[in-house]
């Protein structure tokens, strides 16, 4: 705690040496979220938390040269015994960057450039679905290690990464609720390498990605863990939305691997053969409230009877932008899913912005948990429809670039699967609500 303190101090009182060299800034967001109908298990049937996140951001620059430091701070207050309170909810005063960046313009000829940054940063690569620092969450995930970004002419890119994911702590009950402050840990017990390939035109808005990702988890002396070995590999195609004009997205991607059966030492081995799908198809009007509509499908294997572990997963992507909320709702990833659904966004004007959405929930496979609810049926004999999800959202900057005001609310009726698996919560539907405010200097 004592070196983010000096650290921070610091990047309050460094004298900026040339104009626009130094950059300083802020944010603060306040969460009030509640749900009624909890849909996972193990947790209360009503909850309410509130929550605070606090950034302060350095950046220096000087001639090729880039100095980050970012300091979070996310906690969370009136949890009581059955809040699914967790580290996506708090962590409290912990440095997520401070790195080193170099860039060299030209370095494989003119018009191209090459990147490098080291020590502890935030990643967001390709579509964000295994690789994210995501920013809906009330915490973040980070990594240290090293990044290389590429710059090729005709559009051609690539990004390379070895990095260390941060382990945020504490992960004890009381200590979260008391938003303990205990420095994050990152070491060689859990490992991330891999990159993706890129190419999307300045002036099209056609681009096509292929990714490879290797994660590499062990046991280490305070933890135990699956023991995961997994490859992923993973292609990509999209269209970006433009007025009057038809958009699209595909992606795909194969897991590969093993796995230990459970989290002790002596359990057995399992390979792993799983994959995901998100397929869009989206149209922009060229009228007043620029609305968008999108026809949207996600298939995530789940697991089965077989010898191979089957259950997809989503390593560190981001959620939000898909499915759902996390906070106390957090039922819906991209694990034993299948999801079809239509999307309308509609921005009014430069302040204001909101989107309504609709999604069909099924399993991909009846014997495994639904999602990341928790809810299973080891039988198979409780149906794969999980229910109906309505959600909708609404961003309104009350003050440009200061103060946004956000709501978002979101209603699941459960079927079958969740009234009748022999763990569902006997809770009904659920309603969730979320308001934020985020203030920013």
């Amino acid at each position: 705690m004592k070196k983010c303190l000096i650290l921070a101090a610091s990047l309050c009182t460094t004298p900026a040496f040339a104009e626009d060299a130094l950059n300083l800034s802020a944010s603060t967001r306040v969460r009030y979220e509640n749900i009624e109908g909890q849909p996972r298990v193990g947790f209360n049937e009503s909850d309410a938390l509130f929550s605070v996140r606090n950034i302060l951001t350095g950046e220096y620059r000087t001639g090729n040269w880039q100095f980050e430091a970012e300091l979070y701070d996310s906690r969370a207050y009136g949890a009581v015994d059955g809040t699914p309170l967790s580290t996506a909810d708090v962590n409290a005063f912990e440095l997520v960057q401070a790195y080193i960046g170099y860039e060299a313009r030209g370095a494989f000829g003119s018009g191209t450039k090459f990147n490098v940054q080291a020590g502890r940063f935030m990643l967001s690569l390709g579509s964000r679905r295994l690789v994210s620092s995501d920013d809906s969450r009330n915490t973040t995930n980070g990594y240290t290690g090293v990044r290389a970004d590429i710059g090729l002419r005709d559009g051609l890119s690539a990004t390379l990464i070895y990095a260390l994911p941060q382990v945020r702590l504490p992960d004890g009950r009381s200590d979260l609720v008391r938003n303990r402050i205990q420095m994050d840990r990152e070491s060689f017990d859990l490992v991330l390498w891999g990159g993706l390939i890129g190419q999307k035109r300045p002036s099209a808005r056609d681009g096509i990605e292929l990714s490879f990702y290797h994660l590499d988890e062990r046991d280490s002396a305070d933890l135990a863990t699956r023991d995961r070995a997994l490859s992923t590999a993973g292609f990509r195609i999209y269209r970006d939305a433009a007025p009057g004009s038809i958009s699209y997205e595909s992606e795909t991607m194969y897991q590969f691997g093993s796995i230990s059966a459970a989290l002790t030492p002596a359990a057995p081995q399992l390979d792993v053969s799983a994959w995901f799908t998100h397929l869009e198809l989206g149209y922009s009007l060229d009228r007043a409230w620029a609305p968008h509509v999108s026809l949207e499908f996600d298939y995530a294997s789940g697991d089965g009877r077989g010898t191979k572990f089957g259950r997809f997963d989503t390593l560190f992507g981001m959620r939000r932008a898909d499915f759902a909320p996390s906070g106390l709702y957090s039922a819906v990833g991209r694990s034993n899913l299948i999801a079809t659904g239509v999307r309308l966004e509609v921005t009014p004007s430069k302040r204001l912005d909101a989107f309504a959405a609709y999604r069909a929930l099924w399993l991909a496979s009846g014997y495994d948990s639904f999602s990341t609810t928790g809810v299973r049926d080891a039988a198979g004999s409780s149906g794969r429809f999980a229910g109906h999800q309505f959600e909708a959202r609404l961003r309104y900057w009350l003050v440009p670039k200061r103060l946004r005001l956000e709501w978002s609310a979101l209603i699941l009726t459960k079927g079958r699967f969740l009234e009748t698996a022999p763990n569902a919560p006997v809770s009904g539907n659920t309603l969730y609500n979320a308001l934020n405010a985020t203030i920013s200097f």
